[in-house]
């Protein structure tokens, strides 16, 4: 496993860079809750196995009052009680789109995470998914690491 950084990309190519900031900003505003938005950030990064976006997530998440325990089951939300019925249904739906071309989005999780987010805010959580899912696809493609001190 690649273990060093293959490419500065922000220097590489600063429009590129620039574009993903844009759209990053977006979603930093969208009026969802911060702390979701890190779970989502966070279980995504999971599945593409991003240890440098975990590391920065978890991190984030921590900062924002998420606990240790919530953090450390992200990976089995299923199975713990503690999380609610939308964070759920975001977290379902960041499975279903970072896992699209396995099963798609089926209509039974649309219905789903709409009684919980209105149109407006699906758009939102769809794009937050789409820019962790591409800032993943950038930081393991470009050998960016977590930083190795603790």
């Amino acid at each position: 496993m690649n273990m060093k950084a293959r490419m500065n990309y922000r220097s590489a190519n600063p429009q590129a860079f620039q574009a993903m900031i844009k759209l990053e900003g977006y979603v930093q505003e969208c009026g969802l809750e911060k702390g979701l938005m890190e779970l989502i950030k966070i279980r995504a990064s999971q599945i593409n196995g991003c240890a440098f976006c975990l590391d920065m997530h978890t991190k984030d998440a921590r900062k924002l009052g998420e606990t240790e325990q919530r953090i450390y089951l992200l990976s089995a939300w299923r199975e713990a009680a503690f999380y609610t019925a939308a964070e759920r249904a975001a977290l379902a739906l960041t499975e279903a789109v970072t896992t699209i071309s396995v099963g798609g989005v089926s209509d039974e999780l649309y219905e789903e995470v709409r009684k919980h987010f209105d149109e407006k805010q699906f758009v939102s959580l769809i794009m937050a998914i789409n820019v962790i899912n591409a800032w993943n696809r950038l930081a393991i493609t470009t050998g960016m690491t977590a930083p190795a001190e603790l």
